[in-house]
């Protein structure tokens, strides 16, 4: 009896195991529970470790010896198995951007509610030559303050900013634009992110891309629903139709956009630029963890007539307010 309790335990494990190594191979990459786990692929794996080493502990036991040693071999597979799928996305963090005049930088960064204050943002797009920033959590007040700073410093942009309350720094997002790229308008008519908020702006002249500004909601348990809303809506704006640029806080990883991928996309037929480049693999989220730890949920991606060139991960800025690293990209167009 305890045979047979043991070999249905150990298969039990062992699906536990595949779904939280590849989950979207069970079409349950959001599935509660599965899309918390799988955002948090080396902590798990630590995890999974940890609970190898105490099994062993009771290999001495000669009933129990078989079960533990089979226990052990699953849980080092499953290391070893998410690890190189974390690792197969890049964990360069060392990418410099050294964009020409025809390249366009994008850089990203959820302020938590303008915490890291107008001079600082300021500064971090002046030092990375961004031409496009999406910022999440961001208010309309801070993001006329770091135009008016860029301005006064001879590079100026335009504003569009959307909310669900201006009062509340989290129900705000926020897109500044240089002007060297045109005028672009705020497109209302393709709805939206359902709890926190996203910007389409288009160019007025119709000739540069689509540039969005995005933040899907956290896949909290009472938000689940919002969340797979929110994926679909954006995966939805990489349907192939125009160029599209999009950043922001996606509260989610490669893993759970498995569903919607198209004609070798990474969400819709966007790619995610990091990943391109090799770079796709070093944390976000939060700044209190060491990037190699947390998980990447903030991403910039693109429709494929924009290639890759160089991405990173801006680790130097974790005591600047925020809980989130930016990220800055840089873009060639491959038309």
């Amino acid at each position: 009896m305890l045979g047979i309790v043991g070999w249905l335990l150990a298969l039990v494990i062992a699906a536990c195991l595949a779904v939280a190594a590849w989950p979207q191979g069970f079409g349950l990459e959001q599935a509660p529970v599965v899309a918390q786990v799988v955002s948090l692929r080396i902590g798990v794996v630590g995890i999974a470790l940890v609970l190898a080493l105490l099994l062993l502990c009771f290999v001495g036991w000669r009933r129990v010896r078989p079960f533990v040693l089979g226990v052990v071999a699953m849980l080092l597979a499953f290391a070893l198995a998410s690890t190189g799928i974390h690792l197969s996305r890049g964990i360069d963090a060392s990418q410099t951007i050294a964009a020409d005049g025809d390249d366009l930088v994008v850089l990203t960064w959820n302020t938590a509610g303008d915490e890291p204050g107008v001079d600082e943002i300021a500064r971090v797009v002046d030092e990375t030559g961004a031409d496009a920033v999406m910022l999440a959590e961001t208010t309309l007040p801070l993001g006329v303050g770091v135009a008016e700073r860029l301005r006064e410093r001879g590079n100026p942009f335009w504003v569009h900013t959307t909310h669900y309350d201006p009062e509340y720094g989290a129900l705000n997002t926020t897109l500044l634009i240089s002007t060297r790229l045109g005028e672009y308008t705020t497109d209302s008519t393709v709805g939206g992110t359902r709890t926190l908020p996203t910007i389409v702006a288009r160019p007025d002249d119709g000739e540069g891309p689509v540039l969005v500004s995005t933040h899907p909601v956290a896949p909290v348990p009472h938000q689940m629903r919002n969340w797979r809303a929110d994926i679909e809506f954006v995966a939805g704006l990489c349907d192939g139709r125009d160029s599209v640029v999009m950043a922001g806080d996606f509260n989610s990883t490669l893993d759970h956009w498995w569903a919607t991928r198209e004609d070798g996309g990474d969400l819709g037929v966007c790619r995610d630029a990091a990943t391109a480049v090799g770079a796709g693999a070093v944390g976000t989220w939060p700044t209190w963890a060491p990037p190699w730890l947390g998980p990447v949920i903030d991403h910039v991606l693109a429709t494929p007539d924009w290639t890759p060139v160089a991405a990173r991960v801006l680790t130097g800025l974790d005591d600047a307010g925020s809980d989130h690293r930016p990220v800055v990209v840089q873009l060639r167009s491959a038309r």
